[in-house]
């Protein structure tokens, strides 16, 4: 039987992972209760998560003490707030105020009684000063996904027969088999039956002839032909294999495609090809498919300090929507464009964009709640989102909405997420294999920002 002392940042993560400890005791340090108490009035996610705490706290007081233990779920586990310890000796130069050093002098007090401790915390200095006292420590990982090297990419090159290779490349009709096709195995160094993903892209070459290639997905049963990728959406073309994989995702209707996931570098147009196509279906298709374009980014500053900015909320969270700004440049971008006239006249063109609301800009803690109905809906920098707010963005559309989720795990600037835990990893494997989801993770040889940023994206 285990000790777990919940840091207040695991609620603020999670307000459900007090439930989640199986048959162990989950401790609460008092100090926790008073930093939600202090959180609970904030207008953000973690003033929404602190409130649900507490909601869940309230709950269990009706089914006993909290100072001696509640039951919270089917496997026996027993959530306890603890109020003692209080004379528990720590290091001198320790700052006893400190809520931080009050939940390790409850861990130390309940490893000095003879218990199995463990410290769970997002943050990982208090893990160092936890190890400093000899108690064990552990990050959150109820929401982990795997490493960046095992995570899902959504492509894969598998190996054929030429004969069977130049049927499908040559017949529009013509399917593949995932029976005779082989990927290969970097652990057994060989080649090993082929095994995919619902909405899977290939890269497929012969076996006798690595520069003798077609491209596909698999459907679920068979290797289909790619439909989108000959069309040049917005005056885009595509420039390696990731951006048509892209380019074929977005083009596909919200009802084959509702949700979409890119990942990769920066510099691989994940932003630019994503705004253009969106552009397309709003301003060049006949059939109007979506009667909004949405962006959202969960910038830090954007989604914790929204009101130090005067202004709307569009004029607020104007400046972390510079990025955006910088793609509808390029796309809109004319032959004369190096010309003074020119540019000008392409500012003005973005700005109308804006004023006009074919594009719309918000922040995402704004989107809880709302249900989107033929919505163009842009999730950016979703690297530095949480599950929870993954999951409450994915949750929202309803018919005809198609959203695409964007970011690079190797960029993150949230302080409690890493390359692991965030909401865009989250989405992506949790969403791995739905038939409603297509992937595509871009290559760093496939940066066509320049030079510059391609050797960037490798080096740094």
């Amino acid at each position: 039987m285990k000790y777990y002392v919940l840091d207040t940042n695991v609620l603020l993560h999670s307000p459900n992972s007090l439930f989640l400890f199986n048959e162990h005791f989950v401790i609460l340090p008092e100090v926790v209760l008073e930093e939600l108490d202090r959180f609970k009035t904030e207008a953000n996610e973690r003033g929404a998560n602190s409130r649900q705490v507490i909601r869940n706290i309230d709950a269990l007081m009706s089914k006993g003490s909290l100072l001696e233990g509640i039951k919270v779920n089917d496997e026996g586990g027993i959530l306890k707030v603890e109020t003692n310890h209080l004379q528990t000796e720590m290091p001198a130069n320790w700052e006893k105020t400190k809520a931080d050093n009050r939940i390790l002098q409850v861990c130390k007090g309940l490893d000095e009684d003879n218990h199995n401790v463990v410290l769970v915390s997002r943050d990982t200095n208090l893990r160092v000063k936890a190890s400093i006292l000899g108690i064990k420590a552990e990050d959150f990982r109820n929401d982990k996904v795997n490493d960046v090297d095992k995570q899902y990419t959504g492509r894969a090159v598998a190996y054929t027969d030429s004969a069977i290779l130049d049927q499908f490349y040559f017949n529009d009709t013509e399917t593949i088999n995932p029976d005779t096709l082989t990927m290969f195995d970097e652990e057994k160094n060989s080649l090993v039956p082929a095994s995919l993903s619902m909405n899977q892209f290939l890269l497929i070459k012969s076996n006798n002839n690595e520069k003798h290639t077609a491209l596909g997905r698999f459907d679920g049963e068979k290797v289909v032909r790619l439909r989108h990728h000959r069309q040049n959406p917005f005056g885009i073309v595509p420039r390696n294999v990731g951006q048509i994989f892209m380019q074929e995702c977005l083009m596909m209707s919200a009802e084959e495609a509702p949700l979409v996931i890119f990942k990769g570098p920066a510099g691989t147009a994940k932003t630019l090809y994503s705004l253009g196509v969106g552009l397309y279906k709003m301003m060049e298709c006949r059939s109007l498919e979506y009667h909004h374009l949405l962006i959202c980014r969960p910038n830090i500053p954007m989604d914790e300090d929204i009101g130090f900015l005067p202004g709307s909320e569009a004029e607020k969270i104007s400046p972390f929507m510079r990025g955006i700004r910088d793609n509808l440049f390029t796309l809109m971008s004319s032959n004369n464009s190096d010309e003074l006239k020119g540019l000008a006249q392409t500012e003005d063109t973005v700005q109308m964009l804006f004023d006009n609301r074919i594009i719309q800009t918000e922040a995402l803690a704004f989107q809880r709640g709302r249900s989107l109905r033929k919505y163009w809906m842009i999730l950016d920098e979703m690297q530095n989102s949480t599950p929870r707010q993954a999951k409450g963005v994915i949750t929202r559309p309803g018919l005809g909405t198609k959203i695409i989720i964007i970011g690079d795990p190797a960029q993150i600037d949230h302080p409690y997420l890493d390359s692991r835990s965030n909401g865009l990893v989250y989405a992506s494997e949790r969403m791995r294999g739905s038939k409603l989801c297509f992937q595509v993770t871009l290559q760093h040889d496939e940066c066509e920002r320049s030079p510059l940023a391609s050797e960037a994206a490798i080096r740094l």
